[in-house]
């Protein structure tokens, strides 16, 4: 930080007339550069700094043993919540306020006799303001009696990680993420379903959770936002689309190399942000939420946790989130702002203030915990309660990553065409399958069933039915095919079927694209709109079309209903 001349050329001059009251120093008739030399000279006098030191309160003694304890600097404000406010006067209000003799608080005693300071710096979350001693003050500060370098871990660094002897509800973490990340690409190969509010839409996203090995919404959410951070699906014109070259390479690799990628994926990931998925909270668009970086806020817990949590012991979410608020309770907060962001719960109330803390980053520190960590295998989990598993362990650059061959298994074709396939099967496999079959159940084995629709649905994907015969036999060891299932693959022609659908939709016209744009951008009006038919057009999902017409009402559209 910057030293005691430097922070005095940044000083306002009815400050310095403040100080050089404080630290005894006439400064009549000074030119202002004369003046700063002066006063700087006598703050770095160990006679003067032991006067000023002894002339502080117990509060305001413990305040600056803690912030130097602390490092020397901390954000502004964490310390104006733990010791007050600092006014920002002039010369008349410092003349009416005499701060030095009347301080309104711990921070501006300290900061109307030159011992604190503040600047501005760039942080992971933004640029914020802290709050600093000059490292030559506090050479010259009588305070090595108190051994302040041992205050830090006193004063902000917090206590270990609750450690847990007992606990309840176990529930091991799997790695049951690939397969229902491989079941995720092989429907968007099949359907290419529609994105709304960074998950799927309420139709796809109802005929996809059946066939997940855990049919969670948070869940899929999560699903979704990670296979577009790890690069294996994209959007085109609002719908979900398989990356051809990356999901290549991803699907036929070893299960613990596809969880690594995943893992690092949700690290570095801008596109999944936590604070939209966390059950009670309603973020707003606007203001600074619009500039959320949830890779900042997620690194900042992740390197607490690498630095703090057991290796292997169960440990408090609680203590977790404690640990958090007393080290680093900014780590989502550009410059610590806790009133800019609209964030309602479920009562329909907004959480504002540091007051909300627990309600908004405790709660957010939890669902990293229990969602994302959970689901990636990195952590088990039990009622408030969490452990590293060996990969958490590696993830948090604890171990190295562990390498488990993936177990041989086989498929089983039946007479009738029904498939079971274990989850040891390469996921590039189940892909395949499952882009030629009919989908049946999600388990360990999954049911497929290969049938003349399925069959019917590889021609238009341009797979013959000679291509699905070589690969079940390949799958099979070169056994023969069940007869029905030969003779199924033998009736069918090689070309794709002609074939059109036929279906009754609400349509929403308006009379400009710009009107479409504005619903489009509102989400209490997207929520009830389908596939964009063009820059004036779009489906109403089927049965919403009243309470869109409410909703329209409620933002100033009119709508005529045409029959």
């Amino acid at each position: 930080m910057r030293n005691i001349y430097r922070t005095l050329q940044d000083t306002d001059a009815g400050v310095l007339a403040v100080l050089a009251k404080c630290w005894k120093v006439n400064i009549s008739g000074l030119d202002p550069q004369a003046a700063i030399q002066a006063i700087g000279a006598a703050m770095l006098d160990p006679a003067q700094a032991e006067r000023v030191w002894a002339s502080l309160t117990d509060d305001q003694r413990g305040a600056l043993q803690m912030l130097i304890g602390s490092g020397g600097k901390m954000p502004l404000a964490k310390f104006a919540r733990l010791f007050g406010d600092i006014r920002q006067m002039g010369p008349a209000q410092i003349a009416r306020a005499n701060p030095l003799d009347n301080p309104a608080s711990v921070a501006e005693a300290l900061y109307y006799r030159g011992l604190i300071a503040q600047a501005f710096e760039q942080a992971d979350t933004g640029p914020r303001v802290v709050v600093y001693v000059p490292p030559d003050l506090v050479k010259e500060l009588p305070v090595h009696s108190t051994s302040y370098s041992n205050l830090g871990a006193a004063a902000d660094q917090p206590a270990a990680f609750a450690v847990l002897e007992t606990v309840a509800d176990v529930q091991p973490a799997d790695t049951s993420i690939v397969d229902d990340l491989t079941t995720l690409l092989a429907f968007a190969q099949l359907h290419t379903p529609t994105l709304a509010d960074e998950t799927l839409a309420e139709a796809d996203a109802r005929a996809l959770l059946p066939h997940l090995l855990k049919p969670d919404a948070p869940r899929l959410a999560f699903l979704v936002g990670l296979g577009l951070s790890a690069g294996l699906l994209e959007v085109q014109g609002g719908r979900l689309y398989p990356r051809r070259p990356e999901t290549r390479r991803w699907l036929p690799a070893a299960r613990a190399v596809q969880v690594q990628a995943l893992a690092e994926a949700w690290r570095g990931s801008t596109l999944y942000r936590e604070l939209w998925h966390v059950p009670g909270l309603h973020p707003e668009p606007g203001g600074e939420l619009d500039e959320y970086d949830a890779s900042v806020a997620r690194g900042n817990a992740l390197e607490l946790l690498a630095s703090r949590a057991p290796r292997s012991d169960w440990w408090s979410i609680e203590s977790f989130i404690e640990v958090m608020r007393a080290a680093d309770p900014d780590f989502q907060r550009p410059g610590g702002d806790y009133d800019s962001w609209y964030i309602r719960n479920d009562k329909d109330e907004y959480l504002t203030g540091f007051e909300s803390w627990d309600a908004v980053e405790g709660a957010l520190l939890e669902f990293y915990i229990v969602g994302p960590m959970h689901w990636l295998g990195l952590v088990d989990r039990a009622e408030d309660a969490a452990r590293l598993t060996a990969y958490g362990r590696a993830f948090l650059n604890m171990g190295p990553w562990p390498t488990v061959p993936d177990p041989e298994d086989h498929i089983t074709l039946k007479p009738d065409g029904i498939l079971l396939i274990s989850r040891k099967i390469s996921r590039a496999d189940r892909f395949q399958l499952a882009r030629v079959t009919t989908w049946l159940a999600a388990g360990d084995p999954y049911q497929y069933r290969l049938d003349a629709a399925s069959l019917r649905r590889a021609a238009d994907q341009g797979i013959t039915p000679a291509q699905i015969a070589g690969f079940l036999g390949r799958m099979l060891g070169d056994q023969p095919l069940p007869k029905a299932v030969a003779d199924l693959l033998g009736s069918l022609p090689a070309g794709p079927s002609l074939a059109v659908t036929l279906e009754r939709l609400m349509v929403l016209r308006t009379t400009a694209p710009e009107t479409l744009d504005r619903i489009y951008e509102t989400p209490a009006l997207r929520r009830y709109l389908g596939a964009r038919l063009g820059p004036m057009a779009v489906t109403v999902r089927d049965g919403q079309w009243e309470a869109l017409c409410a909703a329209l009402a409620a933002q100033g559209i009119e709508a005529e209903v045409r029959e």
